[in-house]
Parts: C-alpha cells; structure tokens; sequence
C-alpha cells in the first residue's frame, strides 16, 4: 500500500514539474489555455464552453428594458 502511495506521488510529482518546465521554456511564461473558448477550431464550429455561453446570454439579457414595473407592498 505504501509503495503505491509512493509511486503515485512520484509520478504526480513528475507532472508538475513537466508543466513547470512547458511554463518556464515557453515563450509567454503562461499556463496554456486549456479552455474550449480559447480553441479556434470549436470556434469555427460555433462550439463554445458553459462559461462563455452563460457570459453572452447574461450580457444580452441585460439589454432588456423593464418599464412601469412596481414592487407589491404587503
């Protein structure tokens, strides 16, 4: 059992320090983008994440316009 906590820590380890590495040898010293907004061909496709669907709706709903609404008093 402690030999396989042991070798996943190992392997864990190395993963961490190959993005480490893919970091500090880059170009832009970023983490990549690993978002599906951020890949131009599921753009093209029209195929966006969760996140930016939401943000869109969320920024056309606002342009709504509301008038004569009145709270109830109880």
């Amino acid at each position: 059992m402690v030999a396989i906590l042991i070798i996943t820590a190992v392997l864990v380890g190395l993963a961490v320090f190959g993005l480490m590495i893919q970091i500090l040898f880059s170009k832009e010293h970023k983490f990549p983008n690993m978002h599906i907004g951020g890949n131009k061909n599921m753009l093209k496709n029209g195929i966006t994440c969760a996140q930016s669907w939401d943000k869109i709706e969320q920024r056309n709903a606002r342009k709504i316009e509301v008038e004569g609404l009145r709270l109830k008093k109880r």
